[in-house]
């Protein structure tokens, strides 16, 4: 088996991988960045939309930004809307080309001196004296051992990188999203905003969405619960009712399926040699879905921290649990509340969230467009349903 050497060894190409290789290697790694698939960013199994909170890490490249969104419409079952925006700004966020902006920075990475390949599959880790020291990589010519003094699990919601590193990344049936996506177009919708539908015959411990990506183009998609998804009641069945309600003479171009994490943080995301990033460390706001400000900010403390670890020579747990400490710091308060706040919802009658949503009803303009703030606002709002966040978060 043929057999390489680097500093670290990221196992997938998402935001959080690639964001992790490249903090890194500007760092002075030396970086390996590995991905499955033949292409970076294929298949897309996102929404796309995330607010301008990211230009806290990229400057925007209207390539990759499909739309630009106002803020988000939020119904109830019975119709009721809360219109949410931002008060100092005519745009709340974008919807990406996912696709193209994962290519990016997978090539920012390569740009720091990172070495990028794809089609190279990792199929066991590499472990010395209870210490990840690689992996087992798979290529479509060979196999490779690659040692590494610190892997990082960057590899989805299944991690079989932290599983193997003697981290339990299994999770119950009622803490998974299973989605069903549909690109439709030729079809009539709000091109200014962001839609999100809720109600127990829509989308059962989850929601439906349609988020704009063109002049006649959205994202059409529904996300339930894992625990009510079986054979006759699967997301695909909600998402061709809603589409059917909605869209019945739209045309689908490109379907998409996959799993959302809700669980909120769980478990330890270090381990001697190891260091799981996004999806795999449970960086999901578990009321929204979205996690790819929480990839690319965790994806920068984990790079950061690996740099230290290995420029002192030490891989050990506990030195890398600086990054543990500081990403809870930074965003742990807000997947905690997110969590508390989808518990919450979870146990709303259709009645219930009508009466939740009439206490919303009309246009919450917040400050900044972001979760932390809209969670705050629903708390002003209703602080009998949500009062016990307050005390988390503010």
């Amino acid at each position: 088996m043929k057999k390489e050497k680097y500093d670290v060894v990221v196992v997938g190409a998402g935001p959080a991988g690639s964001v992790t290789a490249n903090t890194a290697a500007e760092r002075g790694l030396d970086v390996l960045l590995i991905e499955r698939n033949p292409e970076i960013g294929v298949p897309v199994k996102c929404a796309e939309a995330v607010s301008k909170e990211i230009e806290r890490f990229v400057e925007i490249d209207p390539r990759w930004v499909c739309a630009v969104f106002k803020g988000t419409i939020t119904y109830g079952p019975d119709g009721t809307k809360v219109i949410l925006s931002a008060e100092d700004a005519e745009e709340a966020g974008y919807v990406l080309e996912r696709k193209l902006f994962d290519k990016f920075l997978a090539q920012e990475a390569a740009r720091a001196g990172v070495e990028v390949r794809v089609k190279t599959q990792a199929y066991g880790l590499v472990c010395e004296d209870g210490c990840a020291k690689g992996v087992y990589a798979r290529t479509a010519d060979e196999d490779i051992h690659f040692f590494a003094d610190v892997v990082v699990g960057a590899d989805g919601v299944e991690s079989r990188v932290g599983r193997r590193g003697g981290i339990d990344t299994t999770l119950r049936l009622a803490d998974v999203a299973t989605c069903a996506q549909f690109l439709m177009c030729d079809i009539e919708f709000n091109r200014d905003y962001c839609e999100i539908f809720f109600g127990h015959d829509t989308a059962p411990k989850g929601y439906a969405w349609i988020f704009p990506k063109g002049e006649d183009c959205a994202n059409v998609g529904v996300g339930i619960g894992g625990d009510v998804s079986d054979v006759n009641h699967r997301a695909y069945d909600y998402l061709n009712a809603f589409v059917q309600n909605k869209f019945p003479d739209g045309e689908i171009i490109a379907e998409m399926y996959g799993a959302v994490p809700l669980s909120g943080p769980v478990y330890e995301t270090v381990a001697n040699g190891l260091v799981l990033v996004g999806d795999a460390a449970r960086h999901v706001n578990p009321i929204t879905g979205g996690g790819i400000l929480e990839a690319m900010q965790g994806g920068e403390i984990a790079g950061d921290v690996i740099a230290k670890a290995v420029h002192e020579k030490n891989f050990s747990q506990r030195r890398l649990k600086e990054y543990e400490k500081r990403w809870r710091k930074e965003f742990g308060k807000i997947l905690d509340a997110g969590l508390k706040t989808r518990n919450i919802v979870l146990k709303l009658s259709n009645q219930d969230l009508n009466r939740f949503f009439h206490s919303l009803a009309g246009g919450i303009r917040i400050k900044e467009f972001s979760e932390r703030a809209l969670l705050k606002e629903m708390i002003k709002k209703d602080p009998r349903m949500l009062i016990s966040l307050a005390r988390m978060m503010f």
